[in-house]
């Protein structure tokens, strides 16, 4: 299967529409073909080529010139870059042959890395994931963050191979993209909200709450959830409602390693092909599968297991909280224990939310160190950057 636009036969539909412009289907593939000699923006040629005669950068480009370049170099059988301009991870010299897109892992857990992936490891996924999440031609698909963030650019991606168009207007959207935390407030201002796809992070059962409610008053939104990663791609999905668990896609694979999880999918990045270590700890019960977080954010307790992000769901639960970070530290006799990093939304203080956390909350779990802020830190997708707590 080859990246091809959608919308054939729709010339005149709209492709793009953003911050102000507007691109036909027609336009669209017109641009695609003419890149980079002929820009939609009047950019110049040589600030969108690299130094390699078969590839391009679309890092730095607004995105609807990025899209363009990315169409272009999977027509031209060349790659492109979708990178963070202030953050570029470090490059071999050589590309490999067959990639496509040159992208990087978020940085939430450390400093981005290279991943290289061909046209296939993503548009092979496509027709499945149009069917759990139920995105339609006719759809408009918000994109709620940049295109360096893989989820984002998978959105616009997957949207414009279908037919549908990419906005950046949340009025006139009717499918969004999101990291939780964002598509709680997004879909505020959706009154034509149809579906809503979070990633990124795990999608906890009060941001599903909230979700469900802040819309119950109208029309039926299809909350669809799905777990991977930049260099696995899609692994498994699930329609609130309808699933109580994740269920990995029909060609993955998966089994985990004193509580591990290894993955083994078509759509893997190069270098991430057979059995690849996601680094998070989860539980599979056939094609189902739970995750319960990054090994990495496990905190031992006086040798209890406490999973970061079991205890940020608890604590995003409780009344007065916006968005909270579990974090180790360390102690004398216990090895480590949890502090807490939140943000309250200013409905109720500190010490009524720690008083809720201790009603509930197992003693290993329950933080021993309470700090308040403004805003978390956060990567581009806006995932918490948990490591920047450190």
């Amino acid at each position: 299967m080859t990246l091809t636009l959608g919308g054939r036969g729709r010339d005149n539909d709209t492709a793009i529409s953003w911050a102000g412009r507007t691109l036909t289907y027609a336009e669209l593939d017109a641009a695609v073909e003419q890149w980079p000699h002929l820009l939609v923006h009047g950019a110049r040629s040589h600030s969108v080529r690299s130094h390699s005669a078969r590839s391009h950068d679309a890092s730095a480009l607004e995105l609807p010139d990025a899209l363009i370049c990315v169409f272009a170099a999977a027509r031209q059988g060349s790659a492109v870059r979708v990178e963070d301009p202030a953050a570029r991870p470090e490059r071999p010299a050589h590309t490999d042959p067959d990639a496509f897109l040159l992208v990087a892992t978020s940085g939430s857990t450390g400093r981005p890395k290279p991943l290289a992936r061909t046209v296939a490891s993503w548009v092979d996924s496509f027709p499945e994931f149009t069917d759990i999440s139920g995105i339609r031609p006719t759809d408009t698909v918000l994109i709620t963050g940049p295109l360096h963030a893989t989820m984002h650019l998978f959105a616009a991606v997957h949207a414009l191979w279908l037919g549908a168009c990419v906005t950046d207007d949340p009025s006139q959207a009717t499918a969004v993209h999101a990291v939780p935390a964002v598509l709680r407030d997004v879909l505020r201002g959706m009154p034509h909200a149809r579906v809503a796809v979070a990633a990124g992070t795990g999608l906890d059962d009060a941001a599903a709450q909230t979700i469900s409610a802040q819309n119950a008053s109208t029309q039926e939104i299809r909350l669809v959830e799905y777990y991977g990663s930049a260099e696995l791609s899609l692994v498994a999905a699930r329609v609130v409602g309808e699933h109580s668990s994740l269920r990995l896609l029909r060609d993955v694979d998966a089994r985990t390693e004193d509580g591990y999880l290894f993955v083994r999918s078509p759509y893997a990045a190069l270098g991430a092909r057979g059995w690849f270590g996601v680094g998070d700890l989860a539980e599979l019960n056939g094609s189902e599968l739970l995750v319960r977080g990054r090994g990495d954010a496990a905190i031992n307790v006086g040798g209890t297991t406490v999973i970061a992000e079991d205890v940020e769901n608890i604590l995003t639960a409780l009344d007065g909280v916006r968005a909270a970070a579990a974090i180790g530290t360390p102690h004398a006799v216990l090895g480590e224990t949890v502090s807490a990093v939140i943000e309250l939304d200013g409905t109720r203080d500190l010490d009524l939310v720690r008083a809720d956390a201790r009603a509930i909350m197992a003693k290993e779990a329950l933080p021993r160190r309470w700090t308040v802020v403004q805003q978390l830190p956060r990567t581009s997708n806006g995932k918490i950057a948990r490591r920047a707590l450190l």
